[in-house]
């Protein structure tokens, strides 16, 4: 089952704003019978017309984005810019939403998709999603450093972080590259900041299988087959 507003806007119709005033207005009938409901819930296979012209729902989307700094992981706000205001005409139909959230001035792959449960698996710390962060830092990294993280460290709140792995670290360049399998409020921030030193620029590299390569900033791609069922795997889908 799936909602009406969101079969729409996931055949092409329209955004989700603008599927629910057409359904709103009487437009739109589910076999046979006009619908009023945006929330109603539908079967996939249910006769959906949109004045009288059959509607079939188009397949999944997902993609990779570069998210730049200054836009926050979220489909709309009344006063900043979102990642969603980088999608061309031909995504932004899809209502495509994060999977999982990169701060404001956080920069790097952000994966965004109309599949909730391929966006459930990512963010979820059961599935065990890896995430690769580059962190430039304000001062050096102890020297037992890996070995605290691998252990898991534990957050000035008193939360105890999953296990992560510190991959590489240059203390020429205070630049330090690490593995976390979860996604807490501004996590690798609050681990680095853990072991004395503040994270002063964050970058996502990669999200399971799928790498950030050389995508440009605010630029986005359609996911390879490969790396989607790579992702559906890491996902446990």
């Amino acid at each position: 089952m799936i909602r009406l507003d969101r079969y729409l806007s996931e055949a092409g119709v329209g955004s989700r704003s603008e599927v629910k005033k057409l359904i709103a207005w009487g437009r739109v009938t589910v076999d046979g019978k006009v619908c009023r409901d945006p929330s109603a819930k539908i079967a996939e296979n249910s006769a959906v017309t949109v004045d009288g012209k059959p509607e079939i729902r188009t397949e999944f989307r997902t993609i990779a984005m570069n998210k730049p700094a200054g836009y926050l992981s979220a489909t709309e706000d009344k006063n900043l810019p979102t990642v969603s205001d980088l999608l061309t005409d031909r995504y932004a139909r899809f209502d495509l939403k994060p999977a999982g959230r990169l701060d404001r001035d956080t920069v790097g792959l952000l994966i965004m998709t109309n599949d909730g449960a391929l966006n459930h698996g990512i963010i979820s710390p059961g599935r065990g999603v890896s995430k690769v962060y580059e962190a430039r830092l304000d001062a050096p990294l102890p020297p037992d450093a890996a070995e605290r993280l691998a252990s898991g460290v534990t957050l000035e709140d008193g939360y105890t972080c999953l296990p992560a792995e510190l991959m590489s670290y240059s203390a020429e360049e205070d630049l330090a590259r690490i593995k976390v399998h979860e996604g807490k409020y501004h996590q690798v921030k609050r681990m680095f900041a853990s072991l004395g030193a503040n994270v002063v620029a964050l970058k996502r590299l990669s999200v399971g299988p799928v790498e950030l390569g050389d995508l440009a900033e605010g630029e986005f791609r359609e996911l390879s087959g490969e790396e989607l069922a790579g992702l559906y795997r890491a996902a446990g889908l």
